[in-house]
């Protein structure tokens, strides 16, 4: 049966902050290191292996892979980097403490910027401190300005039809190091998950959550590889 593994980064030193990060580039701390490490250590003794892996454009997503590979012996294996992986993009809100922006547009706006499905933060403005139009990543890409987890969708699945399922259609067992809203996109779409329901559900970082799905790729079981 088709297999398809998600992992998101480890602990980040903006996850450690409490701050807004969205696409903007933060390493892993020692701890995001440790939890990538013990993802991939996981991997291996439950003799679950990928054979193909994909993740963003993002250092913290890509050396949670690498960490987690080289804990399974996967180094090796080939691995596919793409933008439409990349976390939502926290638009006005980058760089900013959770925790003082709820002090002073309150919880509820908060909530509402971070939970819903459908409405997004405030843009980011051109030319600010957290404008990655001049970073090469991107060269030749259209910057979101901000996203909701609709806008997220709109960019992820589509990526995920056109470029995983066919590898797991080739009996690939495929490894996915993203972040927490592109995961939760697919989770959504895999799961079946309501637009209302969806807003609740919070991926912790570096537990592998697993799929087995059926030929037609629908979901026959998510569970974490941690609870087996």
């Amino acid at each position: 049966m088709p297999r398809l593994i998600l992992v998101r980064h480890g602990q980040s030193q903006w996850n450690l902050e409490n701050r807004f990060t969205g696409w903007w580039d933060v390493d892993l701390t020692e701890k995001g290191v440790g939890e990538a490490r013990a993802a991939g250590e996981l991997l291996n003794a439950k003799g679950m292996l990928p054979t193909t892996a994909f993740t963003s454009l993002q250092t913290r997503a890509i050396k949670t892979l690498h960490y987690a590979l080289e804990a399974a012996g996967r180094l090796w294996i080939p691995e596919v980097k793409d933008w439409r992986l990349n976390e939502r993009h926290y638009g006005g809100l980058t760089g900013l403490d959770k925790a003082e922006t709820a002090a002073k547009h309150g919880d509820d706006q908060v909530k509402i910027w971070r939970r819903s499905f459908d409405i997004p933060p405030p843009v980011l403005e051109d030319g600010s401190t957290f404008d990655l139009k001049q970073d090469p990543r991107y060269a030749g890409i259209a910057i979101p300005s901000t996203e909701s987890l609709k806008d997220t969708i709109a960019r992820v699945l589509p990526y995920y039809e056109a470029a995983i399922v066919p590898q797991l259609r080739a009996g690939e067992t495929v490894l996915i190091a993203a972040h927490g809203n592109s995961l939760r996109a697919l989770v959504k779409h895999l799961s079946g998950i309501s637009d209302d329901e969806i807003t609740g559900l919070e991926i912790p970082t570096g537990q592998p959550i697993v799929y087995e799905l059926d030929d037609n790729l629908n979901a026959l079981e998510r569970y974490y590889l941690s609870e087996r």
